[in-house]
């Protein structure tokens, strides 16, 4: 059951309210007559918006409700394509003139473009007809509500959330296998003494969902040493909600033994008198807020006791070690393989092997492997087989996928959702993305940030942040949270847990797909992905036919270093199927051995995101330069490319343009330096007769970050 208002509809309808409140397309649309249209729009998804929090939440138990989120979700895509191809008409008519165009520009990219794009008559009607059946749409949805019972959330986002039961200070050590050195060094942590201004001296543990980190801490807490070396222990889980009222509370009733009143100011201050000049241990487990305001409150009692005095903190987020002062933090990794199989066996056969079954053994040794090092996952699949030894049983298990279990027989589905609910709405969108990427896929930070770009995911109010470094802020809040992790096979790639992909996929639900998935119903597909292979048959791509509205066109290779141009894709591909696809956003054709680009590629008028790396592109065509929005061209590796296309100055939203590798690329066309918008060009040729001068160079950096690899003097 995917939660596809949570993947992308909250912030997705963010980005619309935006785009219709954008006075220059306003303009447009009294000049179309469409402007009383658009207005029924904005005001049938501010109704939508109201309620979608609690069709977020009955989702899960109604299935009419998960049916009109899809649905909305959907218009929603058909919402924003509309509007895009409003964009794109009133920069051809020159009705919205981007920041820092010239005039020239905008007649030249005029030009270029009237032999790609309809005429006016042709436009107002098609999109008349367009737009009127977005609106009927829009209706009927908007009037289902009362049918299905969505009321409106007068006071913001709730945040409800199934939250797994509170955790204790109780562990059963004995089910605790692999986390000796772990515990060694925490204690090495927690008995250091630590100079600091204050008495608190805050200790975290940071780890994916599932790894341990509460076993952990509680093997702490129940050390002998420990019990030894504090006056006072204390155990509180926290959980999703930081209310510092009933975290006081649960404390002090800890030290007391005794049910308190609920008065803020009365608990802390007897709080603090309980705990004056005494050494405690405060174990603060699963922690999510990053509210300073609420931690120093909460810590305003603890400043009485004496020296020594140590806060544990379990957490998946970095930022909330930081936001907590920690004096050190201890980052909990996977269990290893062969501590993780006798903690299986354990519950599932009450054993630490398979001597009593050994029929059973290479099919346990498989499920421990799906485990991929996290406990909690050993712990469920084991405790789901516990008493049962047939094969068949075990081999079901192995065969299907953890999040095909019900809710209540796994505790982590509910665990790894949490994280994802409670990101915030623009990190949700950019996470269910990632469910493109196969599992122990290699990708790169720079990379993933420019697709994200190139889908919108990446909006800011004007005048902050530019989109490279917001991009870079969400990736970093996503790495924070472990929903990435640093690859062992390089600091400069990333992956994704197995669990954690798995995760992406269900909040992706239908959107993202994979080829290799062999799905039948596309229809719905937004952004798809495939993992290249030597030959490429038509075949394999035919179910594309049925997904019109597709966004993202994406061949991955297995290993990131591998750019080998022996990849061979079928014309008729090229030619007859991606030129159907006229939303696209993001299209790679990289290594494939292709030559010749189709003209009609100036149709993609969608199009952000265009990689041609590793292919033998000689020369592009002229109709590139009536791609308006795009954002990102990369031509690295493309050893026969001998010329750019005039036209590509034209590219007024061009930020990124990578043509390392170019051998037979000897000079940069004219007027390079009206491309204002340009952040990345990896060379710069510089022609003594024609081509690019030095000049231009100096007008496109001007007061801008670029990175620039300089050639020496071409002679032409």
């Amino acid at each position: 059951m995917s939660v596809v208002g949570e993947a992308v509809l909250s912030a997705f309808l963010e980005v619309l309210f935006d785009r219709l409140a954008s006075p220059e397309l306003l303009k447009f649309a009294r000049e179309e007559h469409v402007y009383t249209e658009f207005q029924k729009w904005k005001k049938i998804l501010l109704k939508i918006r109201a309620v979608l929090d609690d069709a977020e939440e009955k989702q899960l138990t109604n299935k009419l409700v998960k049916i009109w989120l899809a649905e909305l979700r959907d218009l929603a895509y058909d919402v924003e394509d509309i509007l895009d191809e409003f964009t794109i008409e009133a920069l051809r008519r020159g009705l919205i003139v981007e920041p820092e165009s010239s005039t020239s520009k905008l007649q030249t990219l005029i030009h270029t473009c009237n032999s790609l794009i309809p005429s006016n008559t042709v436009f107002k009607f098609r999109m008349g007809s367009k737009i009127k059946g977005i609106t009927t749409k829009l209706q009927e949805i908007s009037s289902q509500k009362k049918d299905l019972d969505l009321r409106e959330n007068l006071e913001g986002r709730s945040n409800k959330v199934r939250k797994r039961l509170p955790t204790t200070s109780l562990v059963n050590e004995s089910q605790v296998f692999g986390r000796e050195r772990d515990k060694e060094a925490l204690l090495e942590l927690l008995m250091r003494k630590y100079v600091r201004d204050s008495n608190i001296c805050v200790i975290a543990i940071i780890g994916m969902a599932g790894v341990g980190k509460t076993t952990l801490a509680q093997l702490i807490y129940n050390d002998n040493q420990v019990k030894d070396s504090f006056d006072l222990k204390v155990w509180a889980c926290v959980s999703v909600d930081f209310d510092v009222l009933s975290i006081t509370k649960t404390i002090l009733e800890s030290v007391t033994h005794r049910t308190l009143d609920s008065n803020l100011n009365l608990l802390q201050v007897r709080l603090q008198d309980m705990l004056t000049d005494k050494k405690f241990l405060l174990v603060l487990d699963d922690v999510w807020n990053e509210n300073y305001h609420n931690w120093e409150v909460l810590c305003s009692p603890f400043r009485s006791g004496a020296p020594g005095s140590k806060i544990v903190v379990t957490t998946r987020n970095e930022g909330v070690a930081s936001i907590m002062g920690s004096v050190a933090a201890y980052r909990l990794k996977e269990l290893p393989y062969d501590s993780c199989l006798p903690l299986f066996t354990q519950l599932a056969l009450g054993t630490n092997n398979f001597d009593a079954h050994p029929n059973l053994k290479a099919v346990g040794e498989g499920i421990v492997e799906k485990c991929k090092g996290l406990p909690l996952a050993a712990k469920t699949l084991g405790s789901l087989l516990h008493t049962k030894v047939s094969q068949d049983e075990w081999e079901d298990i192995l065969h299907s996928k953890i999040w095909d279990l019900p809710e209540e027989q796994s505790g982590i589905l509910p665990a790894l959702r949490l994280s994802y609910h409670y990101l915030p709405s623009h990190l949700k969108q950019c996470f269910a993305y990632c469910s493109i990427f196969p599992k122990d896929y290699e990708f790169r930070k720079e990379e993933l940030i420019l697709l994200w770009m190139a889908e919108g995911f990446l909006q800011q109010p004007k005048g902050t942040k530019r989109m490279e470094n917001l991009g870079a802020k969400y990736f970093d809040d996503l790495l924070s949270r472990s929903l990435f992790q640093q690859s062992s096979s390089s600091g400069m790639l990333f992956v994704m847990h197995d669990l954690i992909n798995d995760l992406a996929r269900y909040v992706a639900g239908e959107v993202c797909f994979r080829l290799e998935d062999g799905l039948e119903s596309v229809h719905k597909a937004r952004h798809v992905s495939y993992i290249r292979h030597r030959y490429e048959l038509f075949k394999k791509f035919e179910v594309l036919y049925k997904a019109q509205s597709l966004r993202t066109f994406l061949p991955l290779s297995v290993h990131m270093g591998f750019c080998s141009r022996n990849f061979y894709m079928t014309r008729k591909v090229i030619y007859e199927l991606l030129p159907k696809l006229r939303c696209l956003r993001v299209l790679s054709l990289s290594g494939y051995c292709i030559s010749v680009l189709p003209n009609v590629i100036g149709k993609l008028k969608h199009l952000r995101y265009l990689d041609l790396s590793h292919t033998l592109i000689k020369t592009l065509p002229e109709s590139v330069g009536a791609l308006c929005h795009l954002q990102t061209l990369i031509l690295q590796g493309c050893g026969a490319l001998s010329k750019l296309p005039a036209g590509i100055v034209n590219l007024f939203n061009l930020r990124h343009l990578n043509i390392t590798s170019t051998k037979q690329l000897l000079e940069l066309p004219l007027r390079m330096g009206k491309l204002t918008n340009l952040r990345t060009l990896s060379k710069f040729m510089v022609g003594k007769i024609s081509g690019s001068k030095v000049t231009e160079m100096k007008v496109m950096t001007e007061g801008k970050w670029m990175y620039l690899t300089c050639c020496n003097l071409i002679k032409t």
